[in-house]
Order: structure tokens, then sequence, then C-alpha cells
């Protein structure tokens, strides 16, 4: 029987021999533009994590991280949707995805995720702020936070499903990878915006999301084969590991932001920092391995010599 580790192997030894007749990229590169999308995701997960922190600040009477939470939310989601818009050129394209649900796209999906999700933040957020009509405020923060898992991973979903080497053949990792970045930033944002005394699940936040991320991490990069290149050479290979350096350095402090202010702070522009950076290498590995042949054919090549084994 086979280790993945060998897998790995044979997979990089297939890439290190592939040659095309003319070096020309076989998928077309991804056209979203940076910062954008890059902001986009990241401030979508922030979004979604923050939605749910504010609900159980609520839930155990922590009015500050509450509020916390739901500016957080609102404002996140906000400026993803505003994002969204700059990259798609104009308002119009934004709200034609929302003319038809398509439960089969996850563009569509994504769409009809975010634009109740903002809508319901942004009442909340409103309410806690001007202290009027709080149990509407109160309402639309939980159904917000129905709302928010889905918030948090479905950019990876989105991205998953496109014929982009780097982003498709690491789709069982991805969304845990998304999912963790998010959790951590949201924690990171309550651990700088909410007093010591009531930030003790903000730092569980930051500490369970960078675990999370790092072990997706490092689990996607060893299954990747060939691809796991695009996450470990070149610039997004540098953003990728200064994510991981940032995510240790804040996870760390976090560990000491009990009993200090300092570290509160630090751990918190660390894990932001980090949370941002690996949205962007991501997003960046992704269109390096559209526009390099070898990631879409050695990845196919090996599927086809597996079905093969496997029919035999």
């Amino acid at each position: 029987m086979s280790r993945p580790d060998d897998s790995a192997e044979r997979s990089a030894e297939a890439g290190n021999d592939f040659r095309s007749y003319y070096g020309q990229p076989i998928i077309k590169e991804p056209t979203w533009k940076v910062p954008d999308v890059p902001a986009y995701l990241y401030l979508g997960g922030l979004a979604g994590a923050s939605s749910s922190m504010a609900v159980l600040a609520e839930l155990t009477g922590r009015t500050h991280l509450n509020r916390t939470g739901r500016v957080a939310a609102a404002v996140g989601s906000t400026a993803s949707v505003v994002a969204l818009i700059h990259d798609l050129g104009r308002p119009a394209r934004f709200l034609n995805m929302l003319r038809v649900f398509k439960p089969t796209s996850p563009l569509s999906v994504g769409s009809w995720i975010i634009a109740p999700f903002s809508s319901l933040t942004a009442a909340a957020a409103a309410s806690e702020i001007t202290g009027r009509l709080p149990l509407i405020g109160r309402l639309t923060s939980i159904s917000a936070s129905v709302l928010a898992p889905a918030m948090t991973t479905y950019t990876a979903v989105l991205l998953s499903d496109t014929a982009v080497p780097g982003w498709h053949e690491v789709y069982r990792e991805l969304p845990f990878v998304f999912a963790g970045s998010a959790v951590s930033s949201a924690g990171a944002v309550g651990m700088l915006a909410t007093p010591r005394g009531e930030a003790a699940p903000a730092r569980r936040m930051a500490l369970a999301g960078s675990a999370l991320e790092l072990a997706a991490s490092h689990r996607m990069e060893q299954r990747a084969g060939v691809i796991g290149e695009v996450y470990r050479e070149g610039r997004s290979g540098k953003v990728v590991r200064a994510a991981k350096v940032l995510t240790c350095v804040g996870a760390g402090a976090a560990l000491l932001a009990r009993r200090s202010r300092v570290a509160a702070i630090g751990a918190g522009l660390c894990l932001t920092a980090a949370s941002a950076a690996t949205r962007y290498g991501i997003f960046e590995a992704g269109r390096v391995s559209a526009r390099d042949p070898k990631y879409t054919v050695v990845p196919q090549r090996e599927r086809l010599a597996n079905e093969g084994a496997a029919s035999g």
C-alpha cells in the first residue's frame, strides 16, 4: 500500500518531467483584481465569524464584546460587498446575480448569502450603536448568525469550484483553512476592541482558529502533490509562509493577552495581518497555477493513471 508521501513524491517527479509544446497556459487566468478579491475573501470571513462571536457574547452577558462583534460583522460584510462590486465594475452586475437563485452555482448561492447577511448585520449594528429597537437588533443579530457559518466558508467553495488547479485540487481542505482564518481574525478584532475582562471568548476564538488554519494548511500542502509548489515557491509561497509565521506569533501572544494589554494588541495585529495574508497568498497561488500548463496537465494524468490502476 502506498503512503501519501509516496504519492506526493511521484507527483513532484511527474511535474519535473512535464514538457508542453509551447508553454502556453491551458486555462485562462482569473481576471479578478487585486486588492478587490483578496479583500472580499478576507472581509467576508471576518464578518461571518464576528457575527457568531456577537451572538455568543450576548448570550453570556458580555456587552462590549457583543458590540464589537456586531460592528465588525456589519463593517466587514458591507466592505466585502463594496470590494466585490468594485471588482465587477458596476453595481448592476451584482444585482443581476440576485435575479435568479441557482443552487448548483456557488457564485449564485454566495450572492444570496452575502446580500441578506449584510442587511441583517447592518440593522443589528445600527440598533447596538443607537440603542434603539433593541428587540429588532437582537433578532437581526441572531438571524445573521444563522448565515454566519456559510459566510465564513462559501468563498472557499467559490474558488475551488473553478478550473484553477491551485484552488480546485485542494477543495477538501480549503474551506477548513478559510474557516480557521475567519475565526482567528474575528478573535483578533475582539481582543483589539474589547476590554480584557470580556475578551476571554475572543482569545479562545483566536487560538482555536489559528490551530485549525495551521493544521488545515499543512494538510492541504501535503495532499496537493505538485500543486503544493505554488504554496511554497515564488511570491505566493513567501506570502503563505509569512501568514503562518504571523499566525504562530499572534497565537503565542494571545496566550499572554489575559494579563497584558500590550500582548492583546500584538496578538490582534499579528492575527489580522495573518488572515489577510492567508487569503492573498491562496488567491495568488491560484493565479500562478493557472499560468503554468504543468499544474493543469500533471494532476489530470495522475488521476487517469490511478483510475487505470484501480480498474486493472
